[in-house]
Protein backbone atom coordinates (compact mmCIF):
# COMPACT_ATOMS: atom_id res chain seq x y z
CA UNK A 1 0.00 0.00 0.00
CA UNK A 2 3.02 2.21 0.79
CA UNK A 3 4.68 1.47 -2.37
CA UNK A 4 1.05 2.73 -4.34
CA UNK A 5 0.80 5.69 -2.41
CA UNK A 6 4.13 6.62 -3.45
CA UNK A 7 3.98 5.72 -7.10
CA UNK A 8 0.95 8.06 -7.25
CA UNK A 9 2.79 10.98 -5.88
CA UNK A 10 5.74 10.71 -8.13
CA UNK A 11 2.47 10.37 -10.96
CA UNK A 12 0.80 13.34 -9.39
CA UNK A 13 4.38 15.56 -9.61
CA UNK A 14 4.95 14.37 -13.07
CA UNK A 15 1.08 15.46 -14.35
CA UNK A 16 0.41 18.13 -11.91
CA UNK A 17 3.55 19.56 -11.30
CA UNK A 18 2.46 22.56 -9.51
CA UNK A 19 -0.14 20.62 -7.17
CA UNK A 20 1.05 19.45 -3.66
CA UNK A 21 0.25 15.96 -4.10
CA UNK A 22 -0.47 15.24 -0.44
CA UNK A 23 -3.79 17.78 -0.66
CA UNK A 24 -4.68 17.30 -4.31
CA UNK A 25 -7.91 15.49 -3.53
CA UNK A 26 -8.81 17.90 -0.96
CA UNK A 27 -8.48 20.82 -3.15
CA UNK A 28 -12.35 22.23 -4.11
CA UNK A 29 -10.60 22.64 -7.80
CA UNK A 30 -10.36 19.42 -8.54
CA UNK A 31 -12.24 19.65 -12.08
CA UNK A 32 -10.19 22.08 -12.95
CA UNK A 33 -7.16 19.56 -11.77
CA UNK A 34 -8.84 16.43 -13.82
CA UNK A 35 -9.01 18.70 -16.85
CA UNK A 36 -5.22 19.57 -16.60
CA UNK A 37 -4.21 15.85 -16.01
CA UNK A 38 -5.51 14.83 -19.24
CA UNK A 39 -4.16 18.14 -20.93
CA UNK A 40 -1.02 17.15 -20.04
CA UNK A 41 -1.38 13.36 -20.90
CA UNK A 42 -2.53 15.22 -24.44
CA UNK A 43 0.56 17.00 -24.64
CA UNK A 44 2.87 13.96 -24.12
CA UNK A 45 0.50 11.99 -26.60
CA UNK A 46 0.73 9.34 -24.21
CA UNK A 47 -2.85 8.29 -24.83
CA UNK A 48 -6.19 8.59 -26.80
CA UNK A 49 -4.30 10.82 -29.19
CA UNK A 50 -7.57 11.92 -30.93
CA UNK A 51 -9.52 13.33 -28.00
CA UNK A 52 -8.38 15.91 -25.06
CA UNK A 53 -11.83 17.18 -23.74
CA UNK A 54 -13.21 16.09 -20.76
CA UNK A 55 -17.13 15.97 -20.70
CA UNK A 56 -19.69 16.66 -17.58
CA UNK A 57 -23.30 16.01 -17.72
CA UNK A 58 -25.76 16.50 -15.11
CA UNK A 59 -29.04 15.00 -15.17
CA UNK A 60 -32.13 17.52 -15.20
CA UNK A 61 -33.60 17.60 -11.20
CA UNK A 62 -35.00 19.94 -9.61
CA UNK A 63 -33.55 19.82 -6.34
CA UNK A 64 -31.28 17.30 -4.04
CA UNK A 65 -29.78 15.49 -4.28
CA UNK A 66 -28.21 15.89 -7.73
CA UNK A 67 -26.17 13.73 -10.27
CA UNK A 68 -23.02 14.50 -12.57
CA UNK A 69 -21.23 12.38 -15.12
CA UNK A 70 -18.12 12.79 -16.45
CA UNK A 71 -16.44 11.22 -19.46
CA UNK A 72 -12.86 11.30 -20.00
CA UNK A 73 -10.79 10.81 -23.39
CA UNK A 74 -11.52 7.05 -24.89
CA UNK A 75 -14.98 6.93 -23.14
CA UNK A 76 -14.50 6.02 -19.48
CA UNK A 77 -17.37 7.54 -17.50
CA UNK A 78 -17.39 8.39 -13.69
CA UNK A 79 -20.21 9.78 -11.49
CA UNK A 80 -20.32 11.38 -8.03
CA UNK A 81 -21.07 8.36 -5.56
CA UNK A 82 -21.69 11.00 -2.87
CA UNK A 83 -25.56 12.37 -1.76
CA UNK A 84 -24.89 15.87 -3.29
CA UNK A 85 -26.63 18.82 -2.36
CA UNK A 86 -25.94 21.21 -5.18
CA UNK A 87 -25.00 21.15 -9.11
CA UNK A 88 -21.04 21.95 -8.12
CA UNK A 89 -20.65 19.51 -5.39
CA UNK A 90 -22.33 16.39 -7.72
CA UNK A 91 -20.05 18.01 -10.53
CA UNK A 92 -16.93 18.01 -7.76
CA UNK A 93 -17.19 14.76 -6.49
CA UNK A 94 -17.58 12.89 -10.09
CA UNK A 95 -14.58 15.33 -11.15
CA UNK A 96 -12.88 13.81 -8.05
CA UNK A 97 -13.99 9.41 -8.98
CA UNK A 98 -12.44 10.61 -12.22
CA UNK A 99 -9.49 12.05 -11.50
CA UNK A 100 -8.16 9.33 -8.87
CA UNK A 101 -8.67 6.45 -11.24
CA UNK A 102 -7.26 8.18 -13.71
CA UNK A 103 -4.10 8.54 -11.88
CA UNK A 104 -4.41 4.97 -10.88
CA UNK A 105 -4.65 3.95 -14.74
CA UNK A 106 -1.13 5.48 -14.71
CA UNK A 107 0.06 2.69 -12.09
CA UNK A 108 3.15 0.10 -13.66
CA UNK A 109 -0.16 -2.52 -12.55
CA UNK A 110 -2.89 -1.34 -14.43
CA UNK A 111 -0.93 -1.49 -18.08
CA UNK A 112 -1.41 -4.75 -19.95
CA UNK A 113 1.75 -6.88 -19.97
CA UNK A 114 2.54 -10.72 -20.58
CA UNK A 115 2.40 -10.61 -16.44
CA UNK A 116 -0.48 -9.43 -15.90
CA UNK A 117 -2.63 -11.50 -18.93
CA UNK A 118 -1.26 -14.54 -17.03
CA UNK A 119 -2.86 -13.04 -14.35
CA UNK A 120 -6.38 -12.43 -15.91
CA UNK A 121 -6.13 -15.55 -17.89
CA UNK A 122 -5.92 -17.62 -13.98
CA UNK A 123 -8.26 -15.44 -12.44
CA UNK A 124 -10.66 -16.24 -15.53
CA UNK A 125 -10.60 -20.19 -15.50
CA UNK A 126 -10.95 -19.81 -11.68
CA UNK A 127 -14.34 -17.88 -12.38
CA UNK A 128 -15.44 -20.19 -15.16
CA UNK A 129 -15.42 -24.10 -15.82
CA UNK A 130 -12.55 -23.39 -18.37
CA UNK A 131 -8.99 -24.66 -18.26
CA UNK A 132 -5.83 -23.28 -18.60
CA UNK A 133 -5.62 -25.33 -21.69
CA UNK A 134 -8.67 -23.26 -22.96
CA UNK A 135 -6.30 -19.77 -23.23
CA UNK A 136 -4.76 -21.28 -26.84
CA UNK A 137 -7.68 -21.83 -28.02
CA UNK A 138 -9.44 -18.88 -29.58
CA UNK A 139 -12.80 -20.97 -30.07
CA UNK A 140 -13.09 -20.74 -26.47
CA UNK A 141 -14.71 -17.70 -24.39
CA UNK A 142 -11.50 -18.12 -22.56
CA UNK A 143 -9.29 -17.87 -25.60
CA UNK A 144 -11.16 -15.08 -27.08
CA UNK A 145 -10.22 -13.58 -23.69
CA UNK A 146 -6.49 -13.87 -24.07
CA UNK A 147 -6.60 -13.06 -27.74
CA UNK A 148 -7.99 -9.93 -26.74
CA UNK A 149 -5.72 -9.09 -23.89
CA UNK A 150 -2.49 -10.06 -26.38
CA UNK A 151 -3.98 -8.15 -28.89
CA UNK A 152 -3.80 -5.11 -25.81
CA UNK A 153 -0.21 -5.96 -25.12
CA UNK A 154 1.20 -2.80 -23.64
CA UNK A 155 -2.57 -0.30 -22.98
CA UNK A 156 -3.72 0.69 -19.86
CA UNK A 157 -6.80 -0.64 -18.64
CA UNK A 158 -8.48 2.46 -19.16
CA UNK A 159 -7.52 1.75 -23.13
CA UNK A 160 -9.01 -1.82 -23.05
CA UNK A 161 -12.04 -0.77 -21.51
CA UNK A 162 -12.93 0.74 -24.31
CA UNK A 163 -13.04 -2.53 -26.40
CA UNK A 164 -14.06 -4.53 -23.43
CA UNK A 165 -17.30 -2.12 -23.39
CA UNK A 166 -18.04 -2.94 -26.77
CA UNK A 167 -18.13 -6.32 -26.40
CA UNK A 168 -19.93 -6.15 -23.74
CA UNK A 169 -22.86 -4.26 -25.61
CA UNK A 170 -22.74 -6.89 -28.40
CA UNK A 171 -22.83 -9.63 -25.96
CA UNK A 172 -25.84 -8.52 -24.31
CA UNK A 173 -28.07 -7.04 -27.12
CA UNK A 174 -27.64 -10.60 -28.73
CA UNK A 175 -25.08 -9.61 -31.71
CA UNK A 176 -22.10 -12.01 -30.58
CA UNK A 177 -24.96 -14.75 -30.46
CA UNK A 178 -25.63 -13.76 -34.10
CA UNK A 179 -22.59 -13.88 -35.09
CA UNK A 180 -21.57 -17.45 -33.80
CA UNK A 181 -24.53 -19.04 -35.42
CA UNK A 182 -23.33 -17.07 -38.83
CA UNK A 183 -19.64 -19.44 -38.31
CA UNK A 184 -17.62 -16.40 -37.52
CA UNK A 185 -14.74 -17.08 -35.38
CA UNK A 186 -14.36 -15.28 -32.39
CA UNK A 187 -11.26 -13.65 -33.46
CA UNK A 188 -12.30 -12.17 -37.00
CA UNK A 189 -15.23 -10.71 -34.51
CA UNK A 190 -12.53 -8.85 -32.60
CA UNK A 191 -10.20 -7.99 -35.09
CA UNK A 192 -13.43 -6.38 -36.91
CA UNK A 193 -15.04 -4.64 -33.72
CA UNK A 194 -11.30 -3.59 -32.71
CA UNK A 195 -11.10 -1.27 -35.41
CA UNK A 196 -13.99 0.71 -34.25
CA UNK A 197 -15.34 3.20 -32.01
CA UNK A 198 -18.34 3.57 -29.64
CA UNK A 199 -19.84 5.97 -31.76
CA UNK A 200 -23.30 7.36 -32.71
CA UNK A 201 -23.42 4.92 -35.80
CA UNK A 202 -22.88 1.78 -33.62
CA UNK A 203 -25.60 3.13 -30.67
CA UNK A 204 -27.86 3.53 -33.73
CA UNK A 205 -27.36 0.36 -34.95
CA UNK A 206 -27.83 -1.44 -31.52
CA UNK A 207 -31.09 0.61 -31.32
CA UNK A 208 -32.34 -0.99 -34.15
CA UNK A 209 -31.61 -4.47 -32.74
CA UNK A 210 -33.35 -3.19 -29.90
CA UNK A 211 -36.41 -1.91 -31.40
CA UNK A 212 -36.72 -5.36 -33.58
CA UNK A 213 -36.83 -7.10 -29.67
CA UNK A 214 -39.67 -4.79 -29.19
CA UNK A 215 -41.64 -5.88 -32.25
CA UNK A 216 -41.16 -9.07 -31.09
CA UNK A 217 -42.00 -8.97 -27.34
CA UNK A 218 -44.13 -6.11 -26.33
CA UNK A 219 -42.38 -4.14 -23.36
CA UNK A 220 -38.67 -5.67 -23.22
CA UNK A 221 -37.33 -1.93 -24.31
CA UNK A 222 -39.19 -0.31 -21.02
CA UNK A 223 -38.53 -3.79 -19.13
CA UNK A 224 -34.29 -3.38 -20.22
CA UNK A 225 -34.36 0.29 -19.27
CA UNK A 226 -35.41 0.25 -16.01
CA UNK A 227 -32.86 -2.68 -15.13
CA UNK A 228 -29.93 -0.39 -16.93
CA UNK A 229 -31.34 2.69 -14.80
CA UNK A 230 -30.99 0.59 -11.30
CA UNK A 231 -27.72 -0.90 -12.36
CA UNK A 232 -26.14 2.65 -13.56
CA UNK A 233 -27.11 3.70 -10.23
CA UNK A 234 -26.28 0.98 -8.48
CA UNK A 235 -22.70 1.53 -9.85
CA UNK A 236 -22.32 5.04 -9.60
CA UNK A 237 -23.31 5.03 -5.70
CA UNK A 238 -20.17 2.51 -5.74
CA UNK A 239 -17.56 4.35 -7.52
CA UNK A 240 -17.06 2.13 -10.05
CA UNK A 241 -16.68 2.86 -13.73
CA UNK A 242 -20.19 3.64 -15.52
CA UNK A 243 -20.00 3.58 -19.96
CA UNK A 244 -21.69 -0.12 -20.31
CA UNK A 245 -24.60 0.84 -17.86
CA UNK A 246 -24.61 4.56 -19.43
CA UNK A 247 -24.45 3.62 -22.99
CA UNK A 248 -26.78 0.44 -22.86
CA UNK A 249 -29.25 3.34 -21.29
CA UNK A 250 -28.50 5.97 -24.03
CA UNK A 251 -29.22 2.97 -26.59
CA UNK A 252 -32.67 1.84 -24.67
CA UNK A 253 -33.67 5.74 -24.86
CA UNK A 254 -32.67 5.95 -28.31
CA UNK A 255 -34.95 2.79 -29.23
CA UNK A 256 -37.81 4.13 -27.51
CA UNK A 257 -37.31 7.54 -29.20
CA UNK A 258 -37.36 6.13 -32.79
CA UNK A 259 -40.16 3.83 -32.16
CA UNK A 260 -42.59 6.91 -31.08
CA UNK A 261 -41.10 9.35 -33.86
CA UNK A 262 -40.68 6.41 -36.75
CA UNK A 263 -44.11 5.22 -37.91
CA UNK A 264 -41.89 2.15 -39.48
CA UNK A 265 -38.71 1.49 -37.23
CA UNK A 266 -38.30 -2.23 -38.63
CA UNK A 267 -36.73 -0.49 -41.91
CA UNK A 268 -33.04 -0.72 -41.57
CA UNK A 269 -30.83 2.34 -42.72
CA UNK A 270 -28.48 2.22 -46.03
CA UNK A 271 -25.28 1.70 -43.73
CA UNK A 272 -26.70 -1.01 -41.62
CA UNK A 273 -23.47 -3.19 -39.87
CA UNK A 274 -24.17 -6.55 -42.12
CA UNK A 275 -23.54 -9.92 -40.18
CA UNK A 276 -22.85 -11.20 -44.10
CA UNK A 277 -20.25 -8.48 -44.28
CA UNK A 278 -18.49 -9.44 -41.27
CA UNK A 279 -18.69 -13.19 -41.62
CA UNK A 280 -16.21 -11.90 -45.57
CA UNK A 281 -14.17 -10.13 -43.49
CA UNK A 282 -10.72 -11.29 -43.39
Amino acid sequence: MDRTLESLRHIIAQALPHRDPAVVFKDLNVVSMLQEFWESKQQQKATFPSEGVVVYESLPSSGPPFVSYVTLPGGSCFGNFQCCLSRAEARRDAAKVALINSLFNELPSRRITKEFIMESVQEAVASTSGTLDDADDPSTSIGAYHYMLESNMGKTMLEFQELMTIFQLLHWNGSLKALRETKCSRQEVISYYSQYSLDEKMRSHMALDWIMKERESPGILSQELRMALRQLEEARKAGQELRFYKEKKEILSLALTQIYSDPDPSSPSDDQLSLTALCGYH
